[in-house]
């Protein structure tokens, strides 16, 4: 944990720098959600022992089961009876099974599933130059790593609006308060329909956007690329997402443990791969996005950045090396 310390304190001087020196960065601080979680020490589970690692056939993979729907598919995905113990049918089945063959079962029926060490750094993408000023943020984003880009932004000096759903606010408040006070408490909060016209016209009139969801979520909802930038072509869009936006890693799903694995941001105890820390790729992913949306804002540049957790867990875990 030391050396990933060291590595987010040297990126954290890039993420000052881009901020003109307002934000204040502390890696371990950054790390934290023990405020509000009693968590375990990391290993063959995550510290809030929502996600484990499976020994499969020929390699590893991670499975976040936090959810009730995703307990729900292991049946599906495992071949077992309903009514097994989740954990034991995915190891049962995994020890047949090829690790990549098992991850991209799971991940076809939308579980939280990741082959350890799939996922390479993510590209930098090439912006188009826009307008200089800086305008409103609007964050659209849940959970912990949209937010927190948002919350950099906010310290950066950015008006910051947090917009929820009125049917499916965030949980993090519920949850997580200390880690919500610190995410969203220097933001604007409004809810609304993400679906409605009042949205899209807050989003036309904004400089930048947040969001966390899968693109084909966000299209249902008329939140697509060709709608938002034909009524904002100067808005720069921070698209969060757990394996990437295009092709078929924007249909997965993943919560911050799973994707750090991906990423192979784990360590090694006798040859098998091991947790590190809790939910690593999320407050990664925050720091990166923000350090990426000060300086394409400094640039005045625009267009969609692609941010995804997996690859830039694996982007770390390559500084480690």
């Amino acid at each position: 944990m030391s050396r990933l310390l060291d590595a987010m304190a040297e990126a954290g001087k890039r993420l000052v720098a881009a901020s003109d020196g307002r934000i204040a960065f502390d890696p371990r601080t950054a790390l934290s959600r023990a405020d509000d979680l009693a968590l375990a020490e990391p290993g063959l589970w995550s510290p809030n022992r929502h996600c484990r690692l499976v020994r499969c056939r020929d390699g590893w993979i991670a499975v976040s089961l936090a959810r009730d729907d995703d307990r729900d598919m292991v049946p599906a995905w495992t071949g077992t009876d309903f009514g097994a113990e989740p954990w034991e049918a995915i190891a049962r089945a995994a020890r047949d099974r090829d690790a990549r063959e098992m991850a991209q079962a799971g991940a076809e029926l939308h579980l939280p599933v990741a082959e350890v060490g799939e996922a390479g750094p993510a590209a930098t993408a090439t912006l188009a130059r826009g307008s200089a000023g800086n305008g409103i943020v609007l964050d659209l984003s849940a959970l912990w790593a949209g937010p927190y880009c948002g919350a950099l932004l906010a310290e950066a000096g950015h008006a910051v609006t947090k917009v929820e759903s009125a049917a499916r606010p965030d949980p993090t408040p519920l949850h997580t308060p200390a880690l919500d006070a610190r995410l969203n408490g220097a933001k604007r909060r409004i809810r609304t329909d993400l679906a409605g016209s009042e949205l899209r016209a807050q989003i036309a009139g904004a400089r930048v956007l947040i969001t966390s969801a899968r693109p084909h979520a966000l299209a249902r909802l008329g939140l697509d690329e060709a709608t938002l930038f034909a009524h904002n072509p100067d808005l720069l869009w921070v698209a969060i997402t757990a394996h990437g936006w295009t092709g078929t890693a924007a249909m997965r799903v993943g919560f911050g443990d799973d994707c750090a694995a991906a990423g192979g941001l784990l360590r090694r105890e006798d040859g098998a791969p091991r947790f590190i820390g809790d939910a690593l790729a999320d407050p990664l992913t925050g720091m990166t996005a923000a350090t990426l949306a000060l300086e394409a804002l400094a640039a005045g540049r625009c267009g969609l950045l692609d941010v995804p957790l997996a690859g830039t867990a694996a982007g770390f875990a390559r500084a480690l090396a």
